[in-house]
This record gives C-alpha cells, sequence and structure tokens, in this order.
C-alpha cells in the first residue's frame, strides 16, 4: 500500500503538508501536495509540491538550489495533513529567510523577528518569487 493511498485529500484532491526541520523542530514552511506530489517526494526523497496558483509541480530548490531532504513523514491522525521534517539546504522562503515564519505578531503589528539568510534576487532574479 501506497503511502498516498492511506491520505484523506481535500475537495481539491490536496493535503497540507508542514514542513519541519528534522534537527530543531523548527516549522519552515507549508505546502500542499496531491497524490502524485507526495508519491514522487517519497521516491525521490525531495519534497515535492503542488503548486495550486501555477497548476504544477515544483521541487523545492529545483531553482535555488535550496533542496528539502526527506527525514521521515508524519500524518495527523485523521491522515488529512502531512508532517515532513527534513534537512533543508540554504533557506526555505523565498524571501530569503530559513523560516516562511519570519514574522511574530506583537501589539505594534507584524515583526520580522529573523534575519534573512539570502538575497531573494541573487537566487530568483529580479521580480520572481520562489
Amino acid at each position: 500500500m501506497s503511502l498516498s493511498s492511506e491520505l484523506k485529500y481535500d475537495a481539491n484532491g490536496l493535503v497540507p503538508a508542514v514542513i519541519q526541520d528534522a534537527e530543531n523542530g523548527d516549522v519552515l514552511m507549508v505546502g500542499y501536495m496531491n497524490p502524485e506530489a507526495v508519491e514522487r517526494t517519497v521516491e525521490t526523497g525531495k519534497v515535492t509540491y503542488w503548486s495550486r496558483s501555477r497548476q504544477k509541480f515544483w521541487v523545492k530548490g529545483e531553482t535555488s538550489g535550496h533542496l528539502q531532504h526527506v527525514v521521515e513523514i508524519r500524518t495527523d491522525c485523521d491522515k488529512d495533513c502531512l508532517v515532513i521534517r527534513v534537512t533543508q539546504d540554504g533557506v526555505a522562503c523565498h524571501d530569503g529567510y530559513r523560516s516562511c515564519f519570519y514574522r511574530a505578531w506583537e501589539p505594534a503589528g507584524l515583526q520580522v523577528i529573523a534575519e534573512r539568510g539570502v538575497d531573494p534576487e541573487v537566487i530568483y532574479g529580479k521580480g520572481a518569487s520562489g
């Protein structure tokens, strides 16, 4: 039996995937997977997502070189969400931060609480996104 056949997908055929640093537990990002993206991730050991905006598969790091190598895949009790523990090459966020969760809510509003690791224009070029 395959992992993809064990999961419960939403009405769009997707399951959310929370990506976590296997070493320190930090949440790096959240993406979405359809059954084929799940299977590609299992087969290659590199996290593959389904892009809802572009309607195509993408491997994290295929453009930037900042790959996510799978250490472990977990599912929640309802089997409708994944936690994928990874070793992260470089940064996970297309804004150049280690984690996409680099802002925290404070009474004055959202504040950046992390240092940018890389300039996104250097990786993706002007006007490009990750």
